[in-house]
């Protein structure tokens, strides 16, 4: 019995039918020369033997009593392969626009909390022929980095699935209402005694944070931290998704970087920031105050492989104003090194964990008021748009024989929050997976097509950098 942290928990109590709390990622693989296979029941046979490999796979939850407290975490001996690894044909042709709106209706269906929280998905029917799958976990489970970590569980480093030593089950558990509770105090008193044991620093790295110091101006936060303007893509959203990936290469980006004494990230940022000013130019146009990006920055120490959350969000300011796509990436390298550095000052004070009892009933109920509030619609945002960085493998990966040629990530949607923007490395690409309500981007390949156009600006303005074809454009087809 393990018991979840309390941010790992509140990724549980905010979800509603409207905002589902599952990170996921799509991949398309090239089969073996001459396949004959069924890469369904050969991935459902791998799954069988590699179950007790990540935690993930056989872990449930066991909610408290009148859900008092966050549930805690318990082993299943059981798993139901039928439900966890499932598969869909599309209908002809099967195009990329097909694949695509197919992972979107994927990642708008909710997990089911009385099974281990993932599901894997094979998708059949490409008209490229290669085959594909959609894994999905609860963000209660997992961060961007143990995703990444899941990875090491899921696929091998060559054609040739390695052996899986056979290993003894594990029993479930079953703990009554007082072993539960019990769980729940002892979490909670530990967690009490650690906020006391470090308020004073917390208190003292704030006030640099948000106060500044004397004869300084404001602190690093307070000089990043605005509220950005009201665009078409902060409004309150339904329960439908939509998806688009795009890929590009990671020398073209390291190539961008190196020109402006950027980091690869700053890049990025900034890709996204154009591929931003491009798709609302088209769709109400370009606010003349910046656009604000939430960025998720892990706080996981070097060597840790818990699976739990273990990240913090940060604001950083896309400066989508400045036309220059050089002025605004140099604008944007300043900002963004700025928040890292106070994230990394404040990164042994920032908690993940806190006292839990009452909290789902209030978390809960304040996520259903605020969706059916329209509140979102009303507050200007915080931020208009989540963008994630997450490093991965940069060998190729197999699955029962097939490499893995595109490793795009989907991420979470909120009110007022209609577009996730995730980016993940993998194998000498750079593959980013937009996630969007639907009922607010209509068409999420919009802004694949829009990335391609901010790449290519940037590309033409840093001379002497060689013109690379994006990845972005190229489909499935």
């Amino acid at each position: 019995m393990k018991a979840l942290s309390g941010l790992d928990g509140a990724f549980l109590h905010l979800e509603t039918p409207e905002t589902p709390m599952h990170v996921a990622s799509l991949h398309l693989f090239d089969l073996p020369r001459g396949y004959r296979g069924d890469f369904h029941a050969e991935i459902k046979r791998l799954m069988r033997g590699r179950l007790r490999l990540a935690p993930v796979f056989t872990r449930k939850l066991a909610p408290m009593p009148l859900q008092f407290a966050n549930p805690v975490w318990v082993k299943e001996d059981k798993i139901d392969l039928d439900y966890h690894v499932r598969r869909v044909t599309l209908a002809k042709p099967g195009t990329r626009a097909q694949f695509e709106d197919c992972a979107g209706r994927l990642h708008a269906e909710l997990l089911d909390r009385s099974r281990p929280l993932w599901q894997l998905v094979i998708i059949d029917g490409l008209q490229s022929g290669q085959a594909a799958y959609y894994f999905k976990v609860h963000h209660a489970v997992v961060d961007g980095q143990s995703g990444v970590m899941l990875a090491q569980a899921l696929f091998d480093v060559t054609p040739k699935p390695r052996r899986i030593a056979a290993g003894k089950a594990a029993l479930a558990e079953h703990p009554g209402m007082a072993e539960l509770a019990a769980a729940a105090l002892k979490h909670d008193v530990g967690q009490y005694i650690k906020l006391v044991r470090h308020l004073p620093e917390v208190v003292k790295t704030l006030v640099g944070l948000f106060g500044g110091t004397p004869g300084r101006g404001k602190g690093a936060l307070a000089q990043n931290a605005a509220f950005g303007p009201k665009t078409e893509l902060n409004q309150p959203i339904t329960g439908q998704r939509g998806f688009a990936g795009a890929s590009i290469p990671l020398d073209t980006l390291k190539t961008l970087a190196a020109a402006q004494d950027a980091k690869l990230n700053d890049v990025v940022m900034a890709l996204c920031s154009g591929m931003l000013r491009r798709y609302l130019a088209r769709h109400g146009g370009v606010p003349k105050k910046p656009l604000i990006a939430a960025m998720p920055i892990s706080l996981r120490e070097a060597g840790n492989t818990e699976y739990t959350t273990q990240a913090t969000m940060a604001v950083v300011n896309l400066n989508t104003h400045i036309a220059d796509p050089v002025k605004r990436l140099v604008a944007i390298r300043d900002a963004a090194g700025a928040v890292k550095a106070v994230a990394k000052r404040a990164k042994g004070l920032m908690p993940t964990d806190f006292p839990t009892i009452g909290v789902p009933w209030v978390m809960h109920g304040l996520a259903t008021l605020y969706g059916r509030s329209g509140l979102s619609k009303a507050m200007p945002p915080l931020a208009n748009v989540v963008i994630s960085n997450v490093p991965g493998p940069q060998m190729p990966l197999y699955a029962a024989g097939a490499r893995m040629v595109s490793y795009w990530p989907m991420s979470i949607v909120e009110h007022g929050l209609g577009l996730n923007i995730t980016v993940l490395s993998y194998a000498g690409s750079m593959d980013f997976g937009f996630t969007t309500a639907l009922n607010v981007v209509g068409d999420a390949r919009e802004l694949s097509a829009a990335l391609a156009e901010s790449l290519a600006e940037l590309q033409a303005r840093c001379a002497p950098v060689p013109r690379a074809r994006s990845r972005a454009a190229r489909t499935v087809a």
